[in-house]
């Protein structure tokens, strides 16, 4: 206790505060399609708008974040200090907000938060964005990288650098056009991890179970985004890992392990790593792995690029070769955007896959219905493309319940760059605000039956118009949203289109139900094992 009283004398007040997907369709939501009343129009209903606009009706000025409700300072602290809350900010997001309402502040150590638990605020807040939105709780990474003398990537930069880097690499892989020409070489990776399956299955007791799926779609993921970004093989999926491989796997891990550690330096002043120097030095350690494993292969590709130059060949490549012959973008900023993008795109899509997967084996009439659905459009065991994605609509809508249910990100932070009203209250310029959007999935009124798995809610029905639903955006909006969201999808996509078609998805005994924890991601908090039963 006496740790929490030292950083409650360094909190400051809240005036200080001044100085990340699918627009999603819900088909059981008639009532927002035929209504006519815009998300914006909802969230001016709710009080919100920036500061000079006519209050409608004459509705009364807006209120201090001196009045905004919220759990007291000491309480918080030993919520996530005392009752390991980091690995529960899913429930006290829904906690808080049964509480305390949709908008609500609180503060975490010297940080000041406004948390936004309601779709249309949070609509409202991500379409007053301008051209270059600021994440909020990127301070550390900023340090190290000063620490270290590296450049900033697209995660971490901000302003005029970010909008530069997010102009060059939106030119190759930010439209489903522009990532589907990497089909080929996913669909590659795919037939090793099935190959990786079949041997798995051969080495159980029943000769169907795989233990700990989670493990074999991490090893699939980093094979897949790597082959694209670094335009090379790992290795992840044979029987034994090259050594640089199982190094950066090592250091990957360190990094999520250190997300509570991290999360612990950053709520406290710096000054007290001093006392307590380990969270902040292994958050350093682990991005000195990332960074070293990344240049390696850079480096790698770098050199045969310039050997093909020398022989007088034409030089032909994917997004690093692109990188290095449109010389927009320095060495140092490839180094860390291809760190950056490797890093993002590992555990989200593994995690993702784990959930669908698990979903799947306990909702097996959802799995015959993509099953069928598969077969009548595709065939049993044609290898799909880009362009036959389209043709399975309820695979895409696996997807976004998926995520609705298990967002990877459970929240979003944005630090607002002019005055808003939101919900009523006058946000000053300088806020760090967070959009809870594991709260928003799980509301009824955003999605009817929200703690139920139902694909077909996405499935379009009749003449009913897609609208937006800001209840679930996994993928983050607007200019600050995910720009691997592409390659996501289509790697999700292409590998669940194909184990279907070689196995059925069973629960095993030694799964029962799996809850999910905050580990900066959200992820499964058990093993998942799952039975691949060979289709007949």
């Amino acid at each position: 206790m006496a740790l929490l009283a030292r950083i409650l004398k360094a909190r400051p007040s809240p005036a200080a505060g001044r100085s990340g997907l699918l627009g999603g369709w819900d088909a059981g939501q008639p009532r927002l399609a035929s209504s006519g009343l815009s998300a914006r129009a909802r969230a001016e209903d709710k009080g919100a708008g920036r500061p000079g606009a006519s209050q409608a009706g004459g509705r009364a000025e807006p209120r201090s974040l001196a009045a905004m409700p919220g759990p007291r300072t000491l309480a918080n602290l030993v919520e996530f200090f005392g009752k390991d809350g980091f690995s529960r900010i899913h429930e006290i997001q829904q906690k808080h907000t049964r509480e305390y309402g949709k908008i609500f502040k609180s503060h975490f150590g010297p940080q000041f938060v406004v948390s936004v638990a309601d779709r249309d605020l949070v609509a409202q807040v991500l379409r007053a964005e301008g051209a270059s939105p600021q994440r909020a709780n990127m301070g550390s990474w900023q340090e190290y990288r000063d620490l270290r003398g590296r450049s900033t990537g697209l995660i971490s930069a901000e302003g005029e650098q970010w909008l530069k880097m997010r102009s060059v690499l939106r030119q190759r892989i930010l439209k489903p056009k522009d990532v589907a020409i990497f089909a080929g070489e996913i669909n590659q990776v795919i037939a090793d991890l099935i190959k990786r399956i079949y041997f798995l299955k051969s080495q159980a007791e029943d000769g169907d179970t795989v233990t700990n799926i989670n493990d074999l779609f991490f090893k699939y993921s980093m094979e897949g985004v790597a082959t694209i970004l670094y335009e090379s093989r790992l290795g992840c999926l044979g029987n034994s890992i090259p050594q640089l491989t199982a190094d950066y796997i090592e250091a990957l891990a360190l990094m999520f392990c250190t997300f509570k550690t991290s999360m612990y330096a950053g709520a406290i002043p710096r000054w007290l790593r001093l006392l307590i120097p380990k969270p902040w030095q292994e958050f350093c350690r682990s991005w000195d792995g990332l960074f070293e494993f990344s240049q390696i292969h850079i480096d790698n590709k770098l050199r045969d690029i310039r050997c093909q130059m020398e022989r007088g060949e034409r030089v032909r490549g994917g997004l690093l070769t692109y990188l290095f012959l449109s010389q927009e973008l320095t060495l140092e900023e490839i180094y860390a955007n291809m760190t950056e993008m490797l890093l993002a795109g590992v555990d989200t899509t593994s995690f993702t896959l784990s959930w669908a997967v698990y979903l799947l084996a306990r909702h097996p009439e959802v799995q015959q219905a993509l099953y069928q659905e598969i077969v009548r459009n595709l065939g049993e065991r044609h290898v799909p493309t880009a362009a036959d994605v389209p043709k399975v609509p309820l695979v895409r809508a696996l997807l976004k319940e998926t995520l609705r249910l298990f967002p990877v990100l459970p929240g979003n932070g944005r630090v607002t760059q002019e005055d808003l009203i939101v919900g009523g209250y006058l946000i000053p310029r300088g806020t760090q605000l967070a959009l809870c959007h594991y709260a928003t999935s799980y509301e009824d009124e955003n999605f009817p039956r929200a703690k139920e798995f139902r694909p077909e809610r996405w499935l379009r029905q009749g003449n009913l118009r897609r609208v937006d639903n800001f209840g679930s955006i996994p993928f983050g909006y607007g200019a600050r949203s995910c720009i691997g969201r592409r390659i996501a999808e289509l790697e999700i996509h292409l590998l669940v289109i194909q184990l279907l078609q070689h196995f059925e998805i069973k629960t095993s005994p030694w799964t029962k139900t799996v809850h999910a924890k905050t580990h900066g991601l959200l992820m499964p908090g058990e093993p998942i094992h799952v039975r691949f039963v060979n289709r007949k």
